[in-house]
């Protein structure tokens, strides 16, 4: 197998190589290239696809909210996952390596493929759930080809830009985002300034079960990018992709690319009620420019579906690698994992796109309880507790070096946090008793959240005054905080640099 170090790789030549090299190794300072901007244009356009505008269409067809109501939900989900969402981003200039290797230092090498494994799932999710909706938009524009000819065709295209990799999805981003951009306003603006129903403000109505159930939704929406957000700012460099720059550019990409189409989705779920919300952009939009919509939606959907597929492989790479500690696979090694999870997530898409509204709303709710707990202690960890300072190294070692191969504390403090949302959770198949108290009020995710957080600061009080007391492995002297400025840890000394004798993996 072919296993280099970041020493043993190719200087700056391979950063302009056609085929990214690199799965979830150090990213080295002579490979580091990009703008924070970049970021805007892939999460905006990355959230453009169909799969947002059917989320947006619960908010009336499953919460029964009017169209202000389904606004203000939205609006508040968005800007609070948001910006959980966008401090994972700003973690991948000062670290250079994919979220899930990451969380070792939270878990240990061994204990994070509880969370591994979660997001593995997730991943092959949203990509069956993108592959039926991509199909039913192609189907609308090119009524003779079949939807499971669509589901097949689409999955290909994902995987081929998946496995080029990084800067092709990138380039693709910053081009989509302007062009899919113009159409979704276009499209926007010609049905709220005309082209709904006369008494399209007085549908729906509001009750706080269903009012808290968007807002769940729309912060999980922005939850679920968090455990691979890191993964698309990784390669900028510390020096110029600062904390502040990489959240706010990822905060304002995702959060006004998700507004967008969802904001539509909900005004077409009240237009057309229990109908298909991509079918009915052909009636409301006219033809021309609901062509034009659905052609979005259709290569929107293989691009955020690249994306799936490149953090599904960087997490069965992840796994196998917790093991097989020199085993680092290339591009045909993510060729080839990335073909069996494209052919099992489009069986998944073949079998469950006849009943997909129903198992997408339960799927969401179950990412929700699985991610928030983790969230917190990730974000806790790297931010109060570490303060951005990491020995990069020991992640990649048998023994996972200071954070070991389980941290008993964190996962405790995760499944805790998963167990403290059940007498909160209002599901099809378990209502919790606290939730029942509510009428039917799903806070599971609220409780994971306000449990985790003083939990795991409480948890890790003996790591904070380590490092106050300047630990080596937690507060090493020379490092810039990269809290405190805009370019993050630096130096030939620094621990986290790849570029330093203890950066590189081993």
């Amino acid at each position: 197998m072919d296993r280099q170090g970041p020493h043993n790789e190719p200087g700056p030549a391979t950063a302009s190589a056609v085929l990214e090299r690199r799965t979830i190794d150090v990213v080295p300072k002579n490979e580091r290239h990009g703008r924070t901007r970049d970021l805007f244009t892939i999460w905006f356009s990355a959230n453009l696809g169909p799969l947002t505008l059917v989320t947006g269409a619960l908010a009336p067809a499953a919460f029964g909210l009017s169209f202000w109501w389904s606004l203000v939900a939205l609006l508040a989900g968005h800007l609070g996952g948001g910006f959980l969402m966008a401090l994972h981003s700003a973690q991948g200039p000062q670290l250079g390596v994919p979220q899930m290797i990451q969380s070792r230092g939270q878990f240990g090498t061994v204990g994070a493929l509880v969370v591994v494994l979660a997001v593995l799932v997730m991943y092959q999710g949203f990509f069956a759930s993108n592959l039926v909706v991509g199909a039913q938009s192609l189907r609308e524009v090119l009524p003779g080809v079949p939807q499971d000819a669509g589901i097949v065709g689409g999955a290909v295209v994902s995987l081929v830009v998946a496995v080029v990799g990084y800067r092709l999805m990138h380039r693709i981003g910053a081009l989509s985002s302007w062009v899919f951009g113009a159409v979704q306003i276009a499209g926007a603006a010609w049905l709220l300034c005309g082209g709904l129903p006369g008494d399209f403000l007085s549908r729906g109505g509001f009750s706080l079960g269903g009012f808290l159930g968007m807002v769940s939704v729309g912060a999980l929406w922005q939850v679920a990018y968090a455990p691979y957000v890191s993964d698309y700012s990784r390669y900028m460099p510390a020096s110029t992709a600062g904390v502040r720059s990489t959240l706010w550019c990822t905060y304002w990409g995702t959060v006004l690319g998700s507004l967008l189409p969802m904001t539509v989705g909900a005004a077409v779920g009240l237009a057309v009620p229990g109908s298909d919300p991509v079918a009915a952009q052909t009636g409301l939009l006219g033809t021309p420019l609901a062509q034009l919509t659905l052609w979005c939606f259709a290569l929107v959907t293989m691009l955020t579906n690249s994306m799936n597929l490149y953090g599904a492989v960087l997490c069965v790479v992840t796994a196998v690698q917790t093991f097989a500690v020199r085993w680092l696979p290339r591009g045909a090694g993510r060729a080839l994992l990335g073909a069996a999870l494209c052919a099992l997530s489009a069986v998944l898409a073949l079998a469950f796109a006849g009943s997909f509204m129903d198992r997408y709303l339960n799927f969401l709710y179950v990412l929700q309880y699985l991610l928030i707990p983790w969230t917190a202690i990730n974000l806790v960890d790297f931010y109060p507790v570490r303060r951005g300072h990491y020995d990069v190294a020991a992640f990649f070692t048998r023994d996972g070096g200071a954070y070991g191969r389980v941290n008993r504390p964190a996962l405790s403090v995760y499944l805790l946090g998963i167990a403290v949302e059940f007498p909160f959770m209002a599901q099809e198949m378990y209502t919790g008793p606290v939730a029942a108290m509510l009428g039917g009020t799903d806070l599971g995710w609220l409780a994971g959240l306000l449990f985790t957080l003083p939990a795991y600061l409480l948890a890790t009080r003996g790591t904070r005054a380590a490092r106050d007391a300047g630990s080596p492995h937690t507060d090493p002297p020379g490092i810039t905080d990269p809290l405190l400025t805009s370019e993050g840890p630096a130096g030939p000394d620094d621990p986290i640099s790849p570029d330093s004798p203890t950066g590189a993996a081993r």
